[in-house]
């Protein structure tokens, strides 16, 4: 099985008994029985089969099958619209990808093949059971001792590392999903894991003390609006006195401040108090302006971290997918594909 995220992979060998179920030569053969992965990410459904004779005239994955009728065919399922890719062939291969996991995905997939014989129709059991869980950090403990713990609702694929972050700061790293260090003191800061290999899948930041602490959460993860057209994306601060702050593209080297950058000249405005909330507001906007931004800023005690996703941007003149009477629209998930 192989886990990818956009900007980066994590390979993850699984050694499991193959399964192989099947009678007068059909068989169809999965190369794990249960696969748990992260919200986001993309996973290989590995897959082969044989048949007796004849000629195979179609191929599918499905999850449901109804009595007395035919199993519906994934790629009909708007729910997984412009999110499967079928790596099979008509002869041996059926493995299927699926990116941008959600957590309604958690199913048990299974392969069909029909042929040109009478009778000539197979699907394999048991499948494969997929997995698909967020991050969540849960803070235990008294007043005084404070315990952090990444939690999934599953567990993960081949032993992950965690990746521990304090205000936005890549701060430690460890095959234990338990945080080490002592955290009861960190009345201001907050916390969140990643797992190693999938940093862009983080878990929501948590305080240690009460719901107020240092954290930026954004409005909106993804944005798409019409070349020509002005865009507002912002942000909310979990601190109450911020000292600067800036909004930056993620696809740079070092952040660097878009009232800055000569390509946005004249087209970038800041908007909020100190307080919050905070706004980018971009006008005239170009495909190239298609990009992740994030919003960083400073106290008088430290300086938020750049690591975490902010939000996605597609700029796009392609008119059929807008009602071009708004100036932008947040469109689903499907349309980001």
């Amino acid at each position: 099985m192989a886990l990818r995220t956009a900007g980066s992979v994590l390979v993850v060998f699984l050694w499991s008994v193959t399964v192989v179920l099947g009678q007068d030569g059909w068989s169809v053969t999965y190369t794990t029985q249960s696969i748990c992965t992260l919200k986001g990410s993309t996973v290989d459904l590995f897959c082969s089969y044989t048949y007796p004779r004849g000629k195979v005239t179609t191929t599918f994955w499905f999850t449901e099958w109804g009595t007395g009728v035919e199993p519906e065919d994934l790629v009909q399922n708007p729910e997984y619209a412009g999110r499967l890719e079928y790596h099979g062939d008509k002869k041996k291969d059926c493995t299927l990808k699926i990116t941008d996991l959600r957590e309604r995905d958690s199913a048990t997939y299974k392969f069909r093949l029909l042929t040109d014989q009478e009778g000539g129709k197979y699907s394999g059991s048991p499948g494969v059971t997929l997995s698909v869980t967020g991050l969540q950090v849960k803070v235990t403990g008294g007043h005084q001792y404070k315990t952090l713990t990444c939690i999934t609702t599953c567990t993960l694929t081949d032993n992950p590392t965690y990746i521990w972050y304090k205000n936005g700061q890549h701060l430690d790293e460890s095959t234990s999903p338990q945080y080490k260090y002592s955290v009861s003191n960190d009345y201001d800061a907050s916390y969140s894991c990643a797992v190693k290999g999938h940093e862009d899948l983080h878990s929501p930041a948590v305080c240690v003390q009460g719901q107020s602490c240092n954290r930026v959460t954004y409005t909106k993860r993804r944005i798409c609006v019409l070349k020509g057209s002005t865009v507002d994306i912002s942000c909310t601060v979990g601190y109450y006195s911020t000292t600067s702050s800036f909004w930056f593209r993620s696809d740079k080297s070092t952040p660097e401040d878009l009232t800055t950058d000569p390509g946005y000249a004249g087209r970038v405005e800041y908007t909020g108090t100190y307080r919050g909330p905070f706004t980018l507001r971009i006008t005239d906007l170009k495909e190239e302006d298609s990009a992740e931004y994030r919003f960083t800023f400073k106290t008088d005690n430290f300086d938020w971290g750049h690591s975490f996703p902010g939000t996605t941007l597609s700029v796009t003149g392609n008119t059929t997918l807008y009602d071009t009477t708004v100036n932008h629209i947040e469109l689903q998930d499907k349309y980001m594909n």
